[in-house]
């Protein structure tokens, strides 16, 4: 591969970076399961749910919030409303939209495992990372998101 297009610390670089993604996902999604009962996957809606106005979303408004495909987030919120985690309403504004609203089951299932990602966050993210770098690595992190918002085929967030 001589003519590749990323330099030799680009190509360091994204090789970490993926290296990182793919590891964090799997370690963040065992240890919300073993510790909170929750995968990932719930974390990461219940989240974007609790930070919502009234802590409801439209379904799309969701997807796009997240970064998932619509279907794939339909399908999961179905098997969480089973659970008693969210509400699923029809739309008052749109007759085609579903309404996805953070229940009281969930939002204490959330405040009971914050604390306890938190900490574990902070432990594997953070703890071999220099407080002064913390700065850097959050304003690195926001540029490459505004690419991929910029770049990407999802719109842009509305929350």
């Amino acid at each position: 591969m001589t003519d590749y297009p990323l330099t030799p610390v680009q190509q360091r670089a994204w090789l970490n970076y993926m290296r990182v993604y793919h590891r964090l996902e799997y370690e963040m999604n065992h240890h919300l399961r073993a510790e909170c009962g929750l995968s990932l996957y719930d974390y990461t809606v219940l989240n974007s749910l609790s930070r919502a106005p009234d802590r409801r979303l439209q379904v799309t408004s969701l997807a796009t919030v997240i970064g998932w495909e619509r279907s794939r987030l339909s399908h999961h919120l179905v098997r969480m409303a089973r659970r008693g985690l969210v509400d699923r309403l029809a739309s008052e504004t749109d007759g085609r939209g579903t309404l996805i609203v953070l229940s009281a089951q969930g939002w204490e299932l959330l405040v009971r495992a914050a604390p306890v990602h938190a900490e574990w966050v902070r432990r594997t993210f953070f703890d071999d990372l220099d407080p002064e770098r913390e700065e850097t690595l959050a304003d690195i992190l926001a540029t490459v998101h505004e690419g991929l918002l910029r770049e990407g085929t999802l719109p842009r967030p509305d929350v």
